[in-house]
C-alpha cells in the first residue's frame, strides 16, 4: 500500500500552515468561531480580518463530535488502517472530549486514538509535526502515538502579551490590575506546559519580553538533543523571525518554522502576542 498507515488527524488551534499540513497529510479539523454572535469559518477568517473584529465579541468552541467522525473517516479513506487524533490540551477546551466520542464510532472497526496534546498553537503544532513525521516515516500506529506523546511531554510554549484587555475580558484579569499594569507599561508572561498555563514574571517593554523569552529557552537546552521550535506572533512577523533567528545562532533546529497563533489564542490575547514552542528530543537508546 502506498502512503502512510497511520492518518493523522488535528484541531485548528495548533494553528499549522494548510499547505504545510496538506504536505504532511493532516487532516484538520477547524474550531467554532463566532464575530458578533454569528458563526464564521476560520477560513473565511484570516488573522487581519479577526483583530480588526475583536472588539466585536470574538467566541471560540470545540468542534463538535461529528466534525471529528468526518475528519476521521476522510483520513482513513486515503488507505490507512489506523488515526491518531492530535488536540488542544483538555484544560483549554472540551475538544479532546468532542475527538473522543468520535473515535468510538468513527472508523468502521480501524483502530484510532486520542491524544491529549497538553498545549496549543505552535506548542500543538509540533506535536502534530512530530506524529506526521513519524507516520510518514512508516512508523506503526504504536510507532506514531508514542512520538506524540513524548513531544507532548516535554514540548514548552512561553509568550508574552502586549495588550492587557483582552485578558480582563476573558476573566484572566481584574480591571483594576489591567490599569495598573497598563500604567507601568506591563508586558504579561505566560508558560503553557503539560496543560497548565504558568505565570511568569512580566516585562516592562517590547524588548523585556523578547529577552525573557529567549531566557526561557536558553534554561532549557539539552546537550546533544535534537531542537524542533517555532516562533510565533500575531501581526508581529518580523519580531517572530528576528527571535528564530537568535535561537538559529546559538542552536540549528532540526525542525524550525515561524507561525501566526490562531484564533483561539488571540481571542483571548489581542494581537502583538509574541512566543517560542521547542522542545528537546534526545536519542532513544537502542
Amino acid at each position: 500500500m502506498d502512503g502512510p498507515i497511520v492518518a493523522v488527524v488535528a484541531d485548528s488551534a495548533a494553528a499549522l500552515d494548510p499547505t504545510l499540513a496538506a504536505q504532511l497529510g493532516v487532516v484538520t479539523v477547524p474550531m467554532g468561531l463566532e464575530v458578533g454572535g454569528k458563526p464564521v469559518a476560520e477560513a473565511d477568517m484570516p488573522l487581519e480580518e479577526l483583530v480588526r473584529h475583536l472588539d466585536d465579541g470574538i467566541q471560540t468552541s470545540a468542534p463538535p463530535p461529528g466534525a471529528f467522525v468526518e475528519a476521521i473517516e476522510q483520513a482513513l479513506a486515503g488507505g490507512a488502517d489506523s488515526a491518531v487524533v492530535l488536540t488542544v490540551g483538555a484544560n483549554l477546551s472540551s475538544t479532546y472530549e468532542s475527538a473522543a466520542v468520535a473515535a468510538n464510532v468513527a472508523g468502521e472497526g480501524r483502530r484510532v486514538v486520542v491524544i491529549d496534546t497538553g498545549t496549543a498553537a505552535g506548542g500543538e503544532g509540533l506535536v502534530v509535526l512530530a506524529a506526521a513525521q513519524a507516520a510518514a516515516a512508516g512508523a506503526s500506529l504504536e510507532g506514531v502515538e508514542h512520538r506524540a506523546r513524548l513531544a507532548a511531554e516535554h514540548v514548552r510554549l512561553v509568550a508574552a502579551v502586549e495588550e492587557l484587555k483582552y485578558l480582563v475580558r476573558g476573566g484572566r484579569l481584574s480591571a483594576a490590575a489591567a490599569r495598573a499594569g497598563e500604567h507601568i507599561g506591563v508586558r504579561p508572561a505566560f508558560e503553557l506546559r503539560q496543560g497548565r498555563v504558568h505565570p511568569l514574571r512580566p516585562s516592562f517593554s517590547s524588548e523585556g519580553a523578547f529577552d525573557q523569552i529567549l531566557g526561557q529557552w536558553r534554561k532549557s537546552v539539552v546537550e546533544g538533543a535534537d531542537l524542533h521550535v517555532a516562533a510565533l506572533h500575531a501581526m508581529r512577523g518580523d519580531d517572530a523571525a528576528a527571535l528564530l533567528d537568535k535561537v538559529r545562532a546559538e542552536v540549528e533546529p532540526v525542525t524550525a518554522l515561524v507561525g501566526t497563533f490562531g484564533p483561539v489564542m488571540v481571542a483571548h490575547t489581542g494581537p502583538g502576542v509574541i512566543g517560542l514552542a521547542w522542545w528537546w528530543e534526545t536519542p532513544e537508546p537502542s
